[in-house]
């Protein structure tokens, strides 16, 4: 079964920094690049039931022909074509510097979305269309599967190739298409699509923003690291990349605790912490660290279906006196990391290359952080105490293991049932199974530390 559709303007346009980074990361960790598929399952609303197979076919066309990028696919080379009118985008320019050959997007307006139809759990069958990379050229970046249950439609399942949609587009994707079962229609205009996003970024405007975005790399580079993991562990694991998962609801009392206090974030408070633990772990003065960054801050682009989050350049020295002094330091360091994520990725290769022929080193953090929740956990601020018993329910575990990653040392923060969830993907070769379990256990108690020891009890 296919969802049809029939969108409107097509044409190509250069990719936009969104996309570029993460072609350029997909680029590095192939042939294991499905590592980047994602997906999401909505259950059909009940107003919308019941629902045929025919009906979601629809709601999916619809959707398809709404947002743009999940319609576009990958160019290889050749001279980019002008698109249709857009009342939001003026036309290219035949001396424009960006039509050079090289990877672009292609944007079609019409075709077919192939549908897998099953039974049962839409969670086997979310990873079965996840299983496998994308054809990038020639497949869409969207598989979708309806699960089926007496002829009605029970769930919908969306996996989302990352050049076309990152977590809070896919998350906007899925809104319209609630929208669309329950109404036939997204009310309001339609967010910026990819190819007017190309457009403003090689705009004027744009290329000043990518200028103050460079500047902060180019000063940063100076003074990092050549790159936080250049030691071999010595104790290398066969595959060599492994996952290890922390579920701790200590942890998660204890940054609660400690945002409430400090008037930070909870990001601010685990970025702070996993940065300064990363520089005691290497034996680093200065640390960096990558934050992903969402950028959907200016333009019109928080309900943007599309990828737009990109690597921050976070800096900061190991951790020195109390964790309030550490949060104090990190405030203002993750402001500028936050806005120098917004950045041209060729501008960001052309630093690299010359920090490192400066250097004469490689320059690369390889050491990255990933907040993948969307909101906190409402509720009053814990106890100290309540915080420590929380940690006999800490559990560990390791669910992947794959050949290659872009990176050295990937954390990831993800909102799981038992608590917070710290993932830690990282190459055993710079840093060993051991050492991993260690550093997320020690991470959980420098947090469950400072949230007990440093922060007083509420008078009363």
């Amino acid at each position: 079964m296919d969802a049809r559709f029939a969108g409107g303007r097509a044409g190509t346009a250069p990719l936009t920094w969104g996309q570029r980074a993460i072609w350029d990361t997909i680029r590095a960790t192939a042939p294991d690049d499905h590592y980047f598929n994602f997906g999401r399952v909505l259950t059909v609303p009940g107003r919308a039931r019941p629902l045929t197979p025919e009906r979601a076919a629809e709601a999916l066309g619809a959707l398809v022909e709404r947002h743009e990028s999940l319609r576009t696919r990958l160019g290889g080379a050749g001279p980019y074509q002008e698109a249709g009118p857009h009342p939001e985008a003026g036309p290219y320019r035949e001396a424009d510097p960006y039509r050079e050959a090289g990877p672009y997007q292609v944007l079609e307006s019409a075709g077919a979305l192939p549908l897998t139809l099953a039974t049962g759990d839409p969670e086997r069958l979310l990873g079965e269309l996840a299983a496998t990379a994308f054809d990038y050229a020639c497949e869409w970046p969207l598989r979708a599967g309806l699960v089926v249950d007496g002829g009605e439609v029970t769930e919908i399942v969306l996996v989302f190739c990352h050049l076309a949609a990152d977590g809070l587009g896919a998350e906007a994707a899925l809104r319209d298409l609630r929208l669309l079962l329950l109404r036939g229609s997204v009310p309001g205009p339609v967010p910026p699509q990819p190819l007017d996003l190309a457009r403003w970024q090689e705009s004027e405007p744009g290329r000043r923003a990518a200028r103050a975005a460079a500047g902060h790399w180019e000063r940063e580079y100076r003074r990092i690291p050549p790159t936080m993991f250049d030691r071999p562990s010595g104790e290398a694991a066969d595959p060599p990349v492994w996952r290890a998962l922390l579920v701790s609801r200590a942890a998660e009392l204890a940054v609660r605790r400690l945002a409430a206090t400090h008037a930070a974030s909870t990001s601010t408070v685990l970025l702070a912490a996993a940065t300064a633990l990363t520089g005691t772990v290497t034996g680093r003065d200065v640390c960096a660290m990558l934050p992903i960054v969402a950028n959907r801050f200016r333009g019109g682009t928080a309900n943007a279906v599309t990828t737009l989050s990109q690597e921050g350049l976070f800096v900061l020295g190991p951790r020195r006196g109390s964790f309030t002094e550490l949060l104090r330091a990190a405030g203002p360091a993750a402001l500028n990391a936050y806005r120098s994520a917004y950045h041209d990725p060729r501008d960001r290769d052309r630093l690299t290359a010359e920090a490192s022929r400066e250097r004469g080193t490689p320059v690369h953090p390889y050491c990255c952080f990933n907040d993948m929740r969307f909101a906190d956990r409402a509720g009053p601020v814990p106890g100290g105490a309540e915080v420590r018993r929380a940690a006999a329910e800490t559990a560990l575990s390791w669910p992947l293991r794959q050949e290659n990653l872009n990176c050295r040392f990937c954390l990831h923060v993800t909102a799981e049932p038992g608590g917070l969830g710290v993932s830690l993907t990282a190459d055993t070769r710079f840093l060993s199974r051991p050492a991993m379990e260690r550093y997320l256990l020690d991470l959980e108690s420098l947090l469950v530390e400072a949230a007990c020891d440093e922060v007083p009890e509420p008078a009363g």
